[in-house]
């Protein structure tokens, strides 16, 4: 008998039951109609999606630092570790400094503030300063300093990606000086800590739909569909240069490792429209993580480039500031010189590598800007306040992607890619993918034997017989 084909109900059904693209695409569409429909409603479910980044903030650190020590350990070569981070931070220089130069040249192209004669005198600082809680951006000595840690553990109850970051380095470097017959234990340990860290990965990410409901519905609820209509050139405009970028970066991948940019798109396509429903990268920088691994980039290479990408790569957001510094400058009739121009690139090309983690962190690089340029009022930036929710949907996306084709070209150029097995995870062969998982847990699975029995079975010094009589 032919087999009977499952009505459309309970294919459907076992679609939202299985797939996470599913669930999030579903909860990204009702916390919409939710948000429209009841606005005061939605705004009081803003813990749905904090709680959840709250969650995953409390595994990235332990995440981070567990998988750079490994990679570290499992290169057996600090000079290597070494050459991947100076490569990385010299592609996130170029790639930022494109992105900023597309914005300006788009911006002075479309000209999005042209025709609004903002007159500035009606505009107020206060509400800038309310946005960004008085804060300010860290100098560059500043910013240097924070990056060092004072204390193991506060590196990691304080979140500090950079701070973890050095402080894996240094006990990957003091494993390999030290030698594994003298710490056999210790790195087995580091890697059972990733898995179970993983695991617990997965079971948080089972409450990624409830957050990206609820992060949704609140941003309806308190801006509305009306914000849109307002400032509609404007955001067409940043995702329009945002694809422009995103499209150079597939010629680039594609140019560098011979991976299609569209194939990963699809392969990450869960943590793409988690990191849209909560704006948000670090919600998806876990399993961003794990995929990558998965698609035959070396730890060491993923653990480095991926979280410094985080503080220094910050594709998106360079191009909403090149942007919105012209924005608001046509919008309160400025003229600003090609000598302006060139100021504002070189300036937000520092501040902008300041901006993670920081609150307001954008309109604080904005208002930067502003004053070195002098000729900007400061209160002018409050004509972002109404925008800037709507554009972090087009930053996080950015942000990621220009992050994880760091990874590969970065990984590539060192020499610590598989490339076959790249391709055939991203031409979504569900063996490949499965045999690199295996792979990996039987290469972590080999390490721990290796260093508990094979070595001290190999130097156990071999007793002489002894004569008799």
């Amino acid at each position: 008998m032919p087999q009977s084909v499952p009505s459309l109900p309970r294919r459907v059904a076992r679609l939202l039951r299985t797939s996470l693209f599913a669930q999030v695409a579903c909860a990204l569409v009702l916390g919409i109609v939710v948000g429209k429909l009841w606005p005061g409603f939605a705004t009081e479910l803003q813990p749905l999606g904090d709680g959840f980044t709250r969650l995953i903030k409390t595994i990235i650190s332990p995440l981070v630092f567990c998988v750079v020590v490994v990679g570290i350990a499992k290169a057996g070569d600090l000079k290597a570790f070494g050459r991947i981070g100076l490569k990385a931070l010299v592609w996130f220089e170029v790639a930022s400094t494109l992105a900023l130069v597309i914005g300006l040249v788009a911006a002075n192209v479309v000209q999005p503030g042209s025709g609004m004669h903002v007159d500035p005198a009606t505009l107020s600082a206060k509400a800038v300063d309310a946005k960004t809680g008085g804060g300010s951006l860290p100098s560059t000595t500043e910013f240097v300093l924070n990056a060092l840690p004072t204390s193991f553990i506060g590196a990691f109850a304080e979140n500090s990606l950079l701070q973890v970051l050095i402080l894996a380095c240094l006990v990957g470097a003091a494993l390999l000086h030290l030698g594994h017959t003298r710490v056999p234990r210790v790195l087995p340990a580091v890697e059972q800590a990733q898995e179970i860290i993983f695991a617990i990965v997965g079971f948080v990410m089972r409450l990624a739909p409830i957050a990206v409901f609820g992060a949704m519905a609140v941003l309806i609820g308190q801006y509305g569909l009306g914000v849109i209509e307002t400032y509609a050139k404007l955001i067409v405009l940043c995702y329009a240069a945002a694809a422009l970028f995103i499209a150079l970066l597939a010629v680039a991948l594609k140019a560098v490792t011979g991976l299609s940019l569209w194939k990963f798109v699809r392969h990450i396509r869960e943590e793409l429209l988690l990191a849209l429903g909560t704006a948000s990268t670090e919600s998806v920088l876990p399993r961003v993580m794990q995929k990558l691994r998965t698609a035959g980039a070396r730890d060491d290479a993923v653990g480095l480039v991926l979280p410094t990408g985080y503080s220094f790569n910050l594709d998106g957001a360079s191009l909403y500031l090149s942007i919105g510094t012209l924005f608001i400058a046509q919008a309160v009739g400025v003229d600003l010189s090609l000598g302006q121009q060139v100021t504002v690139v070189l300036v937000l090309m520092l501040t902008s590598k300041g901006m993670a983690g920081i609150p307001g962190s954008a309109f604080l690089a904005l208002s930067a800007t502003a004053s070195s340029l002098g000729a900007i009022p400061a209160g002018a930036v409050a004509l972002l306040l109404g925008v800037d929710r709507i554009m972090d949907s087009m930053r996080v996306v950015t942000n990621l992607l220009g992050n994880c084709v760091a990874v590969f070209a970065v990984a590539r150029w060192e020499g610590a890619l598989d490339v076959e097995r790249a391709k055939a995870v991203l031409d979504g062969s569900a063996e490949a993918e499965a045999a690199a998982e295996e792979a990996m847990s039987e290469g972590a699975a080999e390490a721990a034997a290796e260093e508990v029995a094979p070595k001290g079975a190999a130097e156990a010094p071999v007793k002489e017989p002894v004569p008799e009589g």
